[in-house]
């Protein structure tokens, strides 16, 4: 995420065509994850796919060493991106399940992927200051490999498991609830108001003069402030509903990308970098905390699939939005992320409005709060 975009600058292609890149690796994610998770809801142990998908988008990522023009690039990168779109779903279902199952804290596995991302990010800024572009599918070689490691590694849950003493077509189905599809795409809108960000954020501070080892801290700032959330996540939650988690984030978006155009210098940035543990943490948390609360067992994948595929749509159409958007407009183009954010808080609060109230003999939770 924060140097493929340097790699494909380092092509010579302009800002329209890494913006067409990048939205296209997004769509083609977006449209490839809720077929494969209502697929792996149907099989008898869903960690079968993470080691295919891993496998393949491992041999994409070496195929990145021999493109170079605009069409092979946004070849492999699309074939990546519907490859791997299986995985973050089902490695999502998995830890859910484990939610679910034995009370687990979400965010205290959930953490893990964030360490790694700091660990990486780190790495690979100091391995591109000594090797330049070339450590970028280097480091995506090894990622995918490990990815493929993980796969063999993860837990077996057999067949999603429905509540206890009851018969499954008894229960209702959670993939029709019309407010759970609504709080999703809002959630996928105010996360998509870091698109701009994720495609120029790295371009921006390269060309004000930052170093590949600043750039690298300013990218970890941001993780590692969303790790304390996570290892907090469970004392938050108790005091915090989902629906609030949520609206924070989103406000707290609408001031991050609303101040992101002014020179703040390195510790200017700093301090909205450390913001990410509201505009991502707090409403990533939200939502799955609120899934949690709602979401059957055994459409679990289904329902984290529809999730990436609203996430990955918006975010696509924000990447694109922002490869036009920065190239007439530069650094004030942020101001459109902020209206996304806004949008997006919007969005939540009408789910909230739209969910069905719990009644004496059953039926749905909860109470916004």
């Amino acid at each position: 995420m924060p140097y493929l975009p340097v790699w494909l600058d380092a092509l010579a292609f302009t800002e329209f065509e890494i913006g067409i890149i990048l939205a296209m690796q997004l769509l083609l994610r977006v449209l490839a994850a809720p077929v494969s998770g209502v697929f792996a809801d149907r099989l008898s142990e869903r960690t079968l796919i993470l080691a295919w998908s891993g496998a393949l988008s491992f041999l994409t990522a070496l195929a990145m060493f021999f493109v170079r023009d605009f069409w092979s690039v946004l070849l492999v990168i699309g074939i990546q991106a519907a490859v791997f779109a299986p995985y973050p779903p089902i490695v999502e279902s998995i830890a859910v399940t484990g939610v679910r199952r034995w009370g687990f804290q979400y965010g205290s596995m959930r953490v893990w992927g964030s360490i790694g991302f700091v660990a990486a990010t780190l790495l690979v800024g100091e391995l591109r200051g000594v090797w330049g572009v070339q450590a970028i599918p280097s480091a995506m070689v090894i990622g995918f490999l490990l990815t493929v490691a993980v796969a063999f590694a993860a837990p077996r849950l057999g067949r999603a498991a429905t509540r206890p003493g009851t018969d499954k077509a008894l229960q209702p189905s959670s993939l029709g609830r019309f407010d759970l599809h609504v709080l999703m795409i809002g959630a996928s809108v105010a996360q998509a108001s870091h698109g701009m960000f994720y495609t120029f954020g790295t371009i921006h501070w390269q060309e004000i003069g930052l170093s590949s080892g600043s750039i690298g801290v300013l990218w970890s700032a941001a993780v590692l402030s969303e790790i304390l959330v996570l290892f907090a996540a469970g004392r938050i939650a108790r005091r915090l509903s989902p629906w609030s988690l949520m609206r924070i984030g989103c406000a707290v978006a609408v001031v991050r990308w609303t101040l992101f155009p002014l020179p703040l210098g390195f510790w200017g940035y700093m301090a909205l970098q450390v913001a990410h543990a509201f505009t991502f943490a707090f409403v990533h948390i939200g939502l799955q905390h609120r899934l949690v609360e709602t979401v059957r067992e055994d459409q679990e994948t289904s329902m984290q699939g529809a999730y990436v595929f609203y996430n990955g749509v918006f975010l696509a159409l924000s990447t694109l939005l922002s490869g036009m958007l920065y190239r007439q407009f530069g650094l004030t183009s942020y101001v459109a992320m902020s209206v996304l954010a806004l949008i997006g808080l919007a969005i939540i609060a009408l789910a909230a409005k739209l969910q069905p109230q719990r009644l004496a003999s059953g039926g749905y939770t909860s109470e916004p709060s």
